[in-house]
């Protein structure tokens, strides 16, 4: 963690916008205040804003918090300056996309005659039913920066401008030093290092909120063979219920595919690291103790709650004491002893929108995250080129805080870290699919009648892979929300079909089997039957769908003496009486119809990065093996109803 990373305060509200738990961190306000009294006694400001030392206490943030959702007009804020609503001063009239996640308050004290005092940036993060606020030190002059854009005439200025947020926050993080540096130089790295610390600080929201729901599990590092047991870390965390921390074997695939296009495929049964943390109620004391424990005096050191369990369970152990020229870095507070190797694990999750429209473009992107466990005695460095890059067209890449990387081509960047303890994502990016989409094809449903549709499945499987890429299973779904199914009729050409109540499951590949080193052709035509349309009446008529009324029009009864437009009026007249979608099934308002891909891939990755374990460099020298495995996963694959209703992105004209 780098030491130019402070944290000043955090809040954690419920969904009554009331704090129920917050931490400040005096050592760090002291500095704050230090810098501000620095930057206010200067002779020379050309901004002309003194900066406020204040720091509000729960009920002020508080007030505060819900009178920026008010003037905002959400939770998030909407982040781009809206007519007759933003006003100057808000983080909307920016006008830039990022404020809905890093925001700014102003707070009004009790204390010093109402005087109104700007906190930025407060790292906003989402988690179950709370909202959980950071606020790292960053340098006065970058808030009197953002201060001066809350009030400027204009907006949307572009990228890399000196007068816009993304140009103080969105810049590669490179931290040398800066002497000997022209004054340009110099504000490059100021910019790149206010960077720097607010991913910390997201990083602190996220672990946090992860204690929150419970979800603390560490990254998945897939081996192909049965997992190694040994060293300190694995007796203790085996011990007190963390075993699963250790590598993994090879994950049997379960496709369970999802009614709602949110949901991943299940990629098999994962162990949690370490004990579920319940949500309800708030677990003050834990979080209270990870607080203390990961950020004394308010600078992160170790985020990793699996590592704080530990430490607290069992403390250290006298055989982990280093010689004295070594330092033990906070990320890796037991040394492995024991058969050493390392291990990485390419996972890549695909999103596809695929519509089969001239009007419509497909969209198709990759998130990517390659895992590492480095089975190492001691302190070792490990160094590894990654390639590629080019081919995948990486748009954003982002590394551990273990990892340095000093130099980069225009294909291959030289990785060097320190590894830490038991699994960790080493880096994280966004990219193409250098391959094009594993699945295409077509989904066709159209209703002839009230109760009864028409549907047709025209897919191409694997087309232009070759080994060792292998799918290793394929399920589309067609869920039906609002609808019950009585019965369908159809024979897929490959595959079978399983219907439920509300969906109905075309198993291409089961899991046992796998396609790989050729494409195939899937083809499914078929009708699906629903049980009688029942007229679902709400108690309120202000739904966000509009008014529904409580009998039929004229003009209805005379389109059902019109068979060409038999299908407009029946999704017209369905559309009416249809209530509001519950929102975790954001794809399924109104006639909005769509298929859902579920599958998994293994053999490389779909991006085109890739590690050489050849490649892989220890110092000091060691004789480690080095496994890498790559498995690709669904995210929201979705097949739009090609003769239907479908949402879809505007594309901007330059």
């Amino acid at each position: 963690m780098p030491s130019s990373c402070r944290i000043r305060a955090l809040w954690i509200l419920n969904s009554l916008d009331a704090v129920v738990l917050s931490r400040k961190f005096p050592v760090v306000e002291k500095q704050w205040r230090a810098a501000c009294k620095t930057m206010n006694d200067a002779e020379e400001d050309p901004l002309k804003y003194t900066v406020s030392p204040f720091l509000p206490n729960d009920a002020e943030l508080s007030s505060a918090f819900a009178e920026r959702k008010k003037r905002e007009g959400s939770l998030r804020g909407y982040g781009i300056r809206v007519n007759n609503q933003s006003v100057k001063g808000s983080d909307s009239w920016v006008d830039d996309p990022i404020t809905r996640h890093i925001i700014s308050i102003n707070v009004e004290s009790r204390e010093e005659g109402g005087e109104n005092h700007l906190l930025w940036p407060l790292i906003l993060h989402l988690r179950g039913s709370y909202v959980i606020l950071v606020l790292p030190l960053v340098e006065p002059v970058h808030l009197k920066a953002y201060a001066k854009l809350c009030r400027k005439s204009d907006c949307g200025n572009a990228v890399g401008v000196d007068a816009s947020l993304s140009s103080i926050l969105l810049d590669t993080p490179s931290i040398t030093g800066t002497v000997g540096f022209d004054e340009e130089r110099k504000l490059d790295i100021r910019r790149k290092i206010i960077r720097r610390i607010v991913n910390w600080a997201f990083m602190v929201a996220h672990a946090i909120g992860d204690i929150i729901v419970g979800d603390v599990v560490d990254p998945e590092v897939v081996v192909n063979a049965a997992p190694y047991v040994g060293g300190l870390l694995d007796s203790l965390t085996g011990s007190i219920g963390i075993a699963g921390i250790s590598s993994r074997a090879k994950p049997v695939a379960a496709p369970v595919a999802s009614a709602t296009p949110s949901g991943a495929a299940s990629i098999g049964t994962l162990t949690a690291d370490t004990p579920k943390l319940g949500s309800r109620p708030l677990d003050k004391d834990t979080l209270r103790n990870f607080i203390s424990s990961a950020m004394p005096f308010g600078t992160p050191l170790d985020l990793n709650y699996s590592n704080i369990f530990a430490i607290k369970a069992n403390g250290f152990s006298s055989s982990d004491q280093l010689p004295a020229d070594f330092k033990q870095p906070a990320w890796k507070p037991y040394l492995f002893k024991g058969k050493q190797r390392i291990l990485f694990t390419i996972h890549e999750t695909i999103h596809a929108a695929l519509y089969d429209r001239e009007e419509i473009s497909d969209t198709i992107s990759v998130s990517g995250q390659i895992n590492c466990r480095a089975e190492l005695e001691g302190l070792p460095d490990v160094s590894l080129p990654l390639s590629g890059l080019n081919k995948a067209h990486v748009e954003v890449l982002s590394f551990h805080p273990c990892a340095q990387v000093p130099e980069h081509g225009a294909d291959k960047r030289a990785v060097m870290f320190s590894p830490p303890l038991g699994n960790f994502v080493l880096v994280h990016y966004q990219a193409n699919c250098g391959l094009g989409p594993p699945i295409k094809g077509f989904y066709q449903l159209s209703m002839v009648s009230e109760d009864e549709g028409a549907f047709l499945f025209k897919l191409h499987l694997m087309e232009g892979y070759r080994a060792p890429l292998t799918m290793e299973f394929c399920t589309v779904t067609m869920p039906f929300p609002r609808r019950r199914v009585v019965s369908f009729d159809g024979t897929p050409s490959v595959g079978a079909v399983l219907a439920t109540e509300h969906l109905i499951e075309w198993k291409i590949i089961p899991v046992g089997r796998s396609l790989s080193g050729k494409s195939i052709e899937a083809t499914f035509p078929g009708t699906v039957r629903f049980a009688p349309w029942q007229i679902q009446r709400l108690p309120s008529s202000n739904s966000g769908f509009g008014k529904m009324g409580d009998e039929d029009s004229d003009a209805e009864t005379e389109s059902t003496n019109n068979m060409a437009n038999v299908e407009e009026f029946l999704m017209e007249k369905m559309n009416k009486d249809l209530p509001s979608v519950d929102l975790e099934e954001p794809f399924c308002w109104q006639a909005y119809r769509y298929a859902k891909v579920s599958f998994r891939i293994a053999g490389a990755s779909l991006s085109g990065m890739s590690i050489d374990p050849k490649s892989v460099s220890i110092y000091p020298t060691v004789k480690a093996p080095v496994e890498l495995s790559s498995q690709v996963t669904s995210g929201d694959y979705i097949l739009w109803n090609t003769l239907g209703k479908c949402p879809s992105a505007a594309v901007a004209h330059v």
